[in-house]
């Protein structure tokens, strides 16, 4: 039987299009390899968010085709949509497969498998009036928590953002094909299901009768047996309060949110053309934390913007200090060609990007670790990971996102515990599970 290797980066939407190729392979009588040496084909799928991003993609393609050159290897994904041409010049690259043709990868391979020719592109256009197909499959692979994204594409136009060129217009799988997705994946005994979309919370705008993120969440926890329902991040000003009523009144919704901030100046939120304020942030995490003062609530930072100030940066600082936040994730900004960021003025310094960048992630670490404090001592629900997962075996993710080392041996993954927080450590949570 013919083996594959996946290679993936980027955002849960890149892992749940991996995990769609993974199955559709496999679908095809190809089994997976953990080892990228004894793979006969490659299939490396990339992001193009930074400069680094596709740095990384190229290099770990060369590197791929050095160690196991007779492999075949395909790259897709947005830096293959963005860059088609450049990837197809890198010896040992066969194919490029744009964001259009993903889905229907291992339909190409199939067909493409007695050619060899050296860069072939295949490219379509996105579509930009149809609805998110839903994948539907068997599920292959280990992951204890699959991601199910049910949404694709952006109509926002942030200043610094390139993914409504590389993923194209807002769509979204229809709602009775996300409960179908759902029940298939709670059928197959899975404890924990990630919704993820590029622009999650305008889930629904764009149908004949609109619907929202909010409807269908509601009709989802009524699936019988569902165990638990994750989301992944959603934007300020699409986040309905409404989630968070829900997430009260049923267990079944993870206490668990991921709000993008960038910036805590209005100014250079109005240069990124991020339609909220500062305080209407402020007011959203409030309300939560006030709510459900358990939950983990998380960011994204995005320093170095053209023309940040030092009292630009310090109003971020000042917001993130003083706001329930539990991690963050920071970036510095990364100038993209097609965004119009990319022409402006006041281009920060890349050293002092890096050094905002260096400030907040400490700043991270210190929220994160006086969150996780304030457990000591206390029973969370969690779900038991697999080895495939990010952390490894021997490990429970809570409900409210603390990843906890328990006993090793002690509990099979995919399986919804209670722990009791027993240390707290700065870079690691330690538990014991309860009966």
């Amino acid at each position: 039987m013919p083996k594959f290797y996946i290679c993936t980066f980027g955002c849960r939407c890149n892992q749940a299009d991996s995990a769609a190729i993974r199955d559709s392979l496999c679908q095809k009588s190809l089994q997976e390899t953990a080892d990228r040496n004894d793979a006969e084909l490659i299939v490396i799928n990339t992001c193009t968010v930074t400069q680094r991003a596709d740095q990384q993609a190229r290099q770990t393609t060369r590197r791929l085709h050095r160690d196991n050159p007779s492999a075949r290897i395909v790259v897709t994904g947005c830096y293959a949509e963005r860059s088609a041409e450049k990837l197809a010049q890198i010896e040992g690259v066969s194919l490029v497969l744009g964001n259009a043709d993903k889905e229907r990868l291992a339909e190409i391979i199939s067909e493409e498998s007695k050619v060899r020719a050296q860069g072939k592109i295949i490219h379509s256009p996105l579509h930009l009036d149809r609805d998110y197909a839903l994948f539907h499959g068997p599920r292959e692979g280990g992951k204890t928590r699959p991601f199910l994204k049910i949404q694709d594409g952006c109509d926002a136009r942030c200043s610094y953002c390139i993914v409504p060129s590389v993923r194209g217009p807002g769509r979204s799988a229809r709602p009775e094909e996300v409960l179908a997705g759902i029940q298939s994946l709670v059928d197959m005994g899975f404890q924990e299901i990630v919704l993820t979309g590029v622009h999650l919370g305008a889930y629904g705008h764009r149908f004949e009768k609109r619907t929202t993120l909010l409807e269908l969440l509601r009709a989802a926890v009524k699936i019988p047996n569902l165990g638990r329902l994750r989301l992944s991040g959603i934007e300020p000003m699409r986040f309905s309060r409404g989630i968070i009523r829900l997430a009260t009144e049923n267990s079944a919704l993870a206490p668990h949110f991921h709000i993008p901030l960038q910036s805590g100046s209005d100014r250079v939120l109005r240069k990124m053309r991020r339609p909220y304020t500062a305080q209407r942030y402020r007011e959203l995490l409030r309300y939560i934390h006030s709510v459900l003062p358990d939950a983990g609530l998380g960011t994204d930072v995005l320093v170095g913007f053209p023309g940040e100030s030092k009292s630009d940066f310090q109003a971020t600082c000042d917001l993130i200090r003083e706001l329930p936040l539990t991690y963050l994730h920071v970036f510095p900004f990364s100038a993209r060609e097609g965004s119009d960021a990319y022409h402006m003025r006041d281009q920060v310094p890349s050293r002092v990007a890096r050094e905002r960048a260096r400030i907040l992630r400490v700043m991270s670490r210190e929220k994160n670790y006086a969150f996780r404090r304030r457990f000591l001592g206390q029973i969370l629900s969690a779900v038991t990971l697999a080895k495939e997962e990010e952390m490894g075996t021997s490990f429970a993710l809570t409900e409210n996102y603390i990843h906890t080392r328990i006993p090793s041996g002690s509990c099979p993954p995919n399986r919804l515990i209670k722990v009791r927080i027993e240390e707290v450590a700065e870079d690691a949570t330690y538990g014991s599970l309860m009966e």
